[in-house]
């Protein structure tokens, strides 16, 4: 369930991280209302997931979470170059999640 969690505390990551390019510089009241939210939840959810996971392999793949789907919405959403590099970098964050997801027991 922690990892669940913890997937989930990353796509809000991605939520906030993305809702601060539609701040606009902190000018536009509801996406900042909308980011706040979105990084409480993942906050939160972060901090209830490493009661029962090591913190190191939780952050690492929580903030591997956040840059891989923040790095695919701003592909889809804002026309990022996906190149080849790019594509096989964001591949070698998936292996690192992968396996720290594979050697790490829960507590």
């Amino acid at each position: 369930m922690a990892w669940i969690i913890l997937f989930v505390a990353g796509l809000f990551e991605v939520g906030w991280a993305v809702g601060l390019k539609f701040t606009q510089g902190f000018t536009k009241p509801i996406p900042i209302v909308l980011t706040a939210i979105s990084l409480a939840l993942s906050m939160g959810l972060l901090g209830w997931s490493v009661k029962s996971l090591p913190l190191g392999t939780a952050y690492a793949v929580w903030t591997g979470v956040g840059a891989i789907g923040t790095a695919i919405v701003g592909i889809v959403l804002f026309k990022e170059p996906a190149t080849a590099a790019r594509l096989a970098c964001l591949g070698l964050i998936v292996a690192g999640i992968l396996g720290l997801k594979l050697f790490t027991p829960t507590s």
